[in-house]
């Protein structure tokens, strides 16, 4: 019993020397690591050295370019910025032309998710001029968060897809709305003859893009506008807009099958560019010559316009306008094949510079060029 006892004794002591020795060494690590971690601790990543207006000015680069929307939520989001670092946070949540752009087009994010995401970036976005993007069709604008509607008078590019009634929410002056890109479902035979004014004042609105039924509805103060495009309209739709768009630029019409005959002429005296396009089954001949254009630059074309002639109408519309454009497109029939020859273009008409008959190169030229408003330009 006593030979156990003493044996314990010993081991006990042996024990706590080790103890000891652990002790000594973890205090050692100790200090180690506190040495290290002071050195990381004064360690400046170069990124976190960075200016705050530079660092502002890569999160700019980060989202499309404005007054394109990023998506609400996921990579692409400015909010992706703020899970990064506190300081990033901060700096994202202090820079409002990151939230500028607001999208309502997130079909996949719950109303009261998405009402609430749009009234945060409405809110970060401070007194910044907004972009509006509506992609996809939604039921109603009832489904908008009401802070879009009341943020109005901040409105500068605005696309909307609606039905008529929902623009009788939208009322009062519209400061700052250079863009309007709207489109609304239904049918014009099964929509209510109303007239909407709710972008009547706009006094800076430059550039319009409408569909054949808010081309009917729709009030505008056209002799301001410089830019504008009618997509699936009749050319009887047409005419009484382009009789008030005196100042226009640019103008792309896409045209259905309608009353040509008896059309009066369209004067519009400043027009740079002229796009005709058609969606029509039938033949739209004789529309272009309607038009009195004296400065136009540019033209692009359907084939399908010119008629059985097309070298004739061309002569004859230039000569009415007493135009001298620098560029022409001509697009080839449906079926691919031409009525004339290109080179048959050329030699009838030397004074023009160019002619292309490339529909890549005109996709390329249209989408691929901004003027000053964020209009894609051919």
């Amino acid at each position: 019993m006593l030979a156990s006892l003493e044996a314990d004794r010993a081991r006990v002591a042996e024990l706590e020397a080790k103890i000891l020795d652990l002790e000594r060494s973890i205090s050692e690590l100790r200090a180690e690591q506190a040495i290290a971690q002071e050195r990381l601790d004064s360690y400046r990543y170069p990124v976190l050295t960075l200016p705050n207006e530079i660092v502002s000015e890569i999160f700019t680069h980060f989202l499309p370019i404005y007054p394109l929307c990023a998506p609400l939520t996921g990579m692409f989001s400015p909010t992706c910025l703020t899970h990064i670092c506190r300081k990033w946070r901060a700096l994202a949540i202090s820079s409002p032309i990151l939230w500028r752009a607001v999208p309502l087009s997130a079909v996949d994010i719950p109303f009261d998710r998405k009402a609430h995401l749009c009234n945060v970036w409405l809110t970060r976005s401070r007194s910044c001029p907004i972009s509006i993007g509506m992609e996809e069709d939604i039921r109603s604008l009832h489904e908008i968060p009401s802070a879009v509607v009341s943020h109005r008078t901040r409105w500068e590019y605005l696309k909307l897809r609606c039905v008529q009634s929902d623009l009788l929410s939208i009322e009062g002056q519209l400061p700052l709305l250079r863009h309007l890109d709207l489109s609304l479902r239904g049918l014009v035979e099964e929509t209510p003859a109303v007239e909407i004014s709710a972008f009547r004042e706009a006094p800076i609105l430059r550039t319009v893009i409408l569909d054949y039924l808010a081309a009917a509805r729709i009030i505008l103060p056209w002799a301001q506008l410089t830019s504008l495009t009618l997509t699936s309209v009749y050319p009887e739709v047409c005419v009484p807009i382009l009789q008030h768009t005196s100042h226009l630029l640019r103008c792309e019409l896409i045209l259905c099958t309608g009353n040509r005959d008896n059309l009066p002429d369209v004067v519009l005296p400043r027009l740079q560019t002229l796009a005709l396009l058609e969606e029509a089954i039938e033949y739209i001949i004789g529309y272009l010559d309607t038009f009195i254009v004296p400065a136009l630059r540019r033209l692009k074309i359907a084939e399908r316009f010119l008629g059985q002639n097309p070298i004739e109408s061309l002569s004859s519309f230039l000569s009415k306008s007493g135009c001298k454009p620098q560029k022409i497109w001509i697009l080839a029939q449906r079926s691919g094949n031409r009525t004339v020859a290109e080179e048959a273009y050329r030699a009838a008409f030397p004074s023009i510079p160019e002619f292309s008959f490339d529909e890549r190169e005109m996709f390329d030229e249209d989408h691929g060029h901004s003027d000053s408003s964020g209009v894609a330009t051919f």
